[in-house]
């Protein structure tokens, strides 16, 4: 559902003003709706390589719902997942991942791999493209920013 990429994308352009890769997500419980957990990229404040906005994101609501399992829940995350971000969606059960852009560097749901489709225990459902011309501007706007200030 689009209002939960709008969440993902108010939480890209945090991360955005913060001097962060612009990336965002949301963890929502399918059943009711709810948003059970938010992240973005935190990496270059925390100084931490973990603190990717799925990581943050998977974090809060397995904190929420009160186990490490989130089963009957989906993922809205304005990139494509790299493989860590992947392997966390996989190692907690996640039911759904959408992403709004493609990242042909480092996606490992679609584009450099289908990390997915491997012979792990679990396999998400997963839809690319949503919201995927939003998504990919704030990407660009970002790093021709960056590219300017150098």
């Amino acid at each position: 559902m689009e209002k939960y990429m709008h969440r993902a994308l108010e939480l890209a352009r945090l991360a955005f003003n913060e001097g962060e890769v612009p990336v965002g997500a949301v963890v929502v419980k399918k059943t009711t709706g709810e948003i059970v957990g938010e992240g973005r990229n935190m990496r270059e404040g925390t100084k931490n390589a973990l603190a990717h906005a799925e990581l943050i994101a998977i974090d809060q609501a397995c904190h929420t719902l009160g186990g490490w399992r989130l089963p009957e829940c989906a993922i809205y995350v304005t990139l494509e997942p790299c493989p860590m971000c992947c392997g966390a969606i996989i190692n907690s059960r996640i039911d759904d991942v959408i992403f709004g852009a493609y990242d042909v560097k480092s996606g490992s749901a679609v584009s450099v791999q289908k990390m997915f489709e491997l012979p792990y225990n679990y396999h998400p459902e997963v839809t690319g493209g949503m919201m995927e011309n939003e998504c990919s501007e704030i990407l660009s706007e970002f790093f021709k920013q960056l590219r300017q200030k150098k």
